[in-house]
């Protein structure tokens, strides 16, 4: 691996704390693959091989049952899925794919078990994204079982809004993804849309224009224990 990527994922808060003897370790095995777009890069129920991390593009995490399908999760530099089961040497509960042109560093699970077991900054800092993890799978039950599709979507646009500090943004994902997502149909979303007109949206093909932000926010009524997924 090159010596750049090294630091990238040295970087990332899971690494920064542990014993640099152990990262070297982790790092021996370990190496970074360019994937193209739309590319499986696990699949639901199979074992947890390695660690991934990405370091550019992005990756939707989905899964599947019954002939239907569902986002659950976008992948941004920089920072690994799935975690959970690599640490516990269990079956991925998600499948992932690449969203985009993407390059992936691939960290054998057996070495991350091995380290966790011998480095305590290590394992604290697995506890501390783990457990983070657990607080935005709450946050996001909450946002699907207490609001309606509108407040939902509603919602999501402020969140979009925030991340990009302007009223005028283009989507990040399809819009039958975000429908998935959203936990909806795509008829629904664009009804959603639509229903969203008085509130001061303006919707064109995937670009958003929140024309009054005042009347949005009355309407969604933000909440930081489901909407801010920092806490």
């Amino acid at each position: 691996m090159h010596e750049s990527y090294r630091q990238e994922i040295r970087d990332i808060d899971l690494f920064a704390e542990m014993d640099d003897k152990n990262f070297q370790a982790l790092m021996r095995a370990s190496y970074v693959q360019n994937f193209p777009p739309r590319i499986d890069l696990i699949q639901e129920n199979e074992p947890p091989d390695f660690l991934h991390v990405v370091l550019s593009g992005s990756v939707d995490l989905f899964s599947a049952w019954n002939g239907r399908e569902t986002s659950m999760a976008t992948v941004r530099p920089i920072s690994t899925f799935i975690l959970a089961a690599s640490v516990r040497n269990l079956p991925y509960l998600m499948s992932a794919r690449t969203l985009e042109k993407s390059r992936i560093a691939l960290i054998p699970s057996q070495d991350v078990r091995a380290i966790f077991a011998t480095d305590s900054a290590f394992a604290q800092a697995i506890v501390s994204e783990l457990a983070q993890c657990y607080r935005s799978i709450v946050k996001n039950a909450k946002d699907l079982k207490l609001r309606t599709s509108l407040e939902r979507l509603a919602n999501y646009l402020l969140r979009q809004q925030e991340r990009t500090g302007n009223l005028e943004f283009d989507l990040t994902m399809e819009k039958r993804r975000l429908a998935s997502f959203l936990g909806m149909t795509s008829e629904n979303l664009s009804r959603a849309f639509k229903g969203l007109e008085p509130y001061g949206v303006r919707v064109t093909g995937n670009h958003i224009e929140i024309v009054n932000l005042n009347d949005l926010t009355r309407y969604a009524k933000p909440n930081p224990l489901i909407d801010d997924y920092t806490t």
